[in-house]
């Protein structure tokens, strides 16, 4: 797999423009035809934290850091104990630092990479205006090899509009960082750019999931911010007022799941994003969602925990209280993104489920898709439209909760004439009256069980490539390292599946089961501290009697060599 991408991690402290200049280089990148990925790590701090920008840079689709990071280059060294470990490092990386902020700290020189100096401070201070995130960016450019003409014109593009004096001190400082860079170690240098033809999407995983939202049909949203699914809301909003809906920002999560409840009754495919801790206080209006037979979607970026945790951090952890989480029998749609690109897909595909049967859906995305952006082919046009069943005027004999044979009944709008009936979080009647009998409460438990478990999900419950009598199970952002062990895996003459659940909720036993036939051992990869996932694949599905699990929590990311060597392990 060496050679056909370079990966690199700026750094510094919280305002030294290592996100901007991580910006500008995939920008770049994608402007000089490659495909690429960057995430970010930083500190829960509104102030003075830390911060990386880690990019990998690539001639071919890819959607997983590597295991390690060729060039790093710090503008500083503030902070950079509290997310070494974030940034792995190998004997031919290449590590830049300033010689005025001193030597490579030990959590770094650790990892045995090569150290030079670039005077990054002194460089820009030459300069009227000059930074160091822009010595920086030039030198990083220049050493990976990415053409310094496609940086130039991102920089133009991106800062042409503060007028001219910041653009000529960003673009002399930059060519001073390139002039600079010649005089350093060599280190891996990208190949040449795809001749493909292929139209590069610049985009992350809250504004594709914002993107799948609206081509769904989605018109209403109500939402409180919160890290990190905010990008959700301001990409959405403005889009919104152009297709004729709306968004409001409401006080708190409690009101937000409940105007949404309230958007989708008066017949408007509706939504929130949230986080973990959002996610917690919706949980009752859910309920009253999943009661009433009210269709949403929630989209949860999910974050480290419990309580508060690390907001800024990726992990998987919210499996858990998306499925289990309602107060009593409460069927209700799980789903997951697998990739950046993914996001916009699975959002639009479970607005479209959510519409259909009637019931709330959750979307659990994560910090590590939410707030990365990738350089992406452009993902296909699916046909998922929101289309609710809705009851026609006058129905003779109109029951809201008909017992129906594939559990679905004809929704009222209100205000519709001769369909009045009652909607709350009681159990009820199939007129919608408040009923405690155990017949009327059987039969709606029945009912809302049996419109998920009936219902044609298709291809699109899961990803499944490969076949083997080894397979990988898992979900998420866990997919791309996944994915590129099991192309690594099989240089080393060791083939696997890979089975990507998107529908995690309600369970496919059957697919599963079609899914497994003829594996022998299965390995399960996911990013939890309480293996959340192999508990709920071992609860809901009959898995081989060999299986292994690697799962860890955040902040660190499930990397391709460590899926490798588990499976090479288990050869032996």
């Amino acid at each position: 797999m060496a050679g056909y991408s370079v990966s690199v991690a700026l750094t510094g402290s919280g305002g030294a423009g290592a996100m901007t200049a991580g910006q500008i280089l995939l920008d770049a990148a994608s402007k000089a035809g490659y495909y690429g990925l960057m995430t970010r790590s930083m500190g829960p701090q509104i102030r003075g934290g830390e911060a990386a920008a880690l990019l990998r840079i690539s001639s071919r689709p890819i959607s997983s850091l590597d295991d390690h990071y060729d060039l790093l280059v710090a503008f500083d060294w503030g902070n950079i104990n509290r997310f070494a470990a974030e940034l792995p490092l190998a004997a031919g990386s290449l590590v830049i630092g300033d010689p005025e902020q001193g030597e490579v700290p030990e959590p770094i020189a650790k990892f045995g990479a090569r150290a030079a100096e670039l005077p990054m401070k002194a460089m820009a201070a030459e300069i009227p205006g000059g930074r160091i995130n822009m010595i920086g960016l030039g030198a990083a450019a220049v050493l990976i090899g990415l053409p310094l003409d496609a940086v130039l014109s991102v920089l133009s593009a991106q800062l042409g509009r503060k007028g001219e004096e910041v653009l000529a001190a960003a673009t002399q400082a930059l060519k001073a960082g390139a002039e600079g860079a010649k005089m350093l170690p060599e280190v891996a240098k990208l190949p040449a750019a795809p001749v493909d033809g292929v139209k590069r999407w610049n985009i992350s995983g809250n504004e594709a999931a914002g993107l799948g939202a609206l081509k769904a049909g989605i018109r209403f949203v109500a939402a409180y911010p919160i890290t990190p699914g905010t990008e959700v809301l301001e990409y959405m909003a403005p889009s919104l007022d152009k297709l004729g809906g709306a968004l409001v920002q409401a006080e708190d999560e409690l009101a937000s799941i409940n105007m949404v409840i309230g958007g989708s009754f008066a017949g408007i495919p509706s939504m929130t994003a949230t986080s973990g801790p959002g996610l917690a206080l919706m949980t009752e209006s859910l309920g009253l969602a999943v009661a009433s037979e009210t269709p949403l979607v929630v989209v949860d970026v999910m974050r480290g925990g419990p309580s508060t945790g690390i907001p800024t951090k990726s992990e998987q952890s919210d499996l858990n209280i998306a499925v289990y989480g309602l107060h009593g029998d409460a069927p209700h749609l799980v789903t997951a993104p697998n990739s950046i690109g993914d996001c916009l897909s699975t959002t639009q595909w479970t607005v479209y489920l959510a519409e259909a049967l009637q019931t709330p859906a959750i979307v659990l995305s994560d910090q590590a898709m939410g707030q990365a952006r990738a350089l992406i082919a452009r993902p296909d046009d699916l046909p998922y439209v929101a289309n609710r069943l809705v009851a026609k005027d006058n129905a003779e004999g109109y029951l809201r909760y008909a017992v129906t044979e594939s559990g679905v009944s004809p929704m009222a709008i209100p205000g519709s004439p001769g369909n009045n009936y009652v909607a709350d979080g009681l159990e009820h009647n199939e007129r919608g009256t408040p009923s405690s009998q155990a017949s009327d409460h059987h039969a709606q438990l029945d009912k809302r069980d049996r419109k998920l478990a009936k219902f044609a999900y298709g291809e699109m419950w899961a990803d499944i490539e490969g076949d083997a009598d080894v397979a990988v199970i898992t979900w998420g952002s866990c997919t791309g390292p996944v994915q590129e062990a099991l192309i690594r895996a099989a240089e080393k003459g060791i083939k696997a599946k890979m089975i990507s659940l998107r529908l995690i909720l309600p369970a496919l036993p059957e697919m599963m089961a079609a899914a497994l036939k003829g594996v022998k051992k299965v390995l399960i990869v996911e990013q939890s501290h309480s293996e959340q996932f192999y508990k709920f694949l071992r609860a809901h599905y009959d898995l081989p009697a060999e299986v292994a699990v690697i799962a860890h929590p955040g902040p660190l990311p499930i990397r391709p060599a460590e899926i490798v060597n588990r499976l090479v392990a288990w050869k032996k």
